[in-house]
């Protein structure tokens, strides 16, 4: 697996203990705050075929309080 993969997947595993760990009782609201963030600014671009050709994040339905 190339690295770019590796990155993409480490990241999203660590997005997903994040979100865990931010369920669980006492958890630290300012860790949470401060780390959400940094991790997915820091997600790299999904590996090629993650998506099904001619997808458009930005095509999807309008959410209540989406601009």
């Amino acid at each position: 697996m190339c690295e770019h993969i590796e990155d993409f997947h480490r990241t999203v595993l660590m997005l997903g203990a994040l979100a865990l760990y931010a369920d669980t009782p006492g958890a630290d609201d300012l860790f949470i705050d401060t780390i959400g963030p940094s991790l997915a600014a820091s997600l790299p671009e999904p590996p090629p075929g993650m998506f099904p050709p001619g997808y458009d994040p930005a095509g999807g339905p309008d959410y209540p309080g989406g601009s």
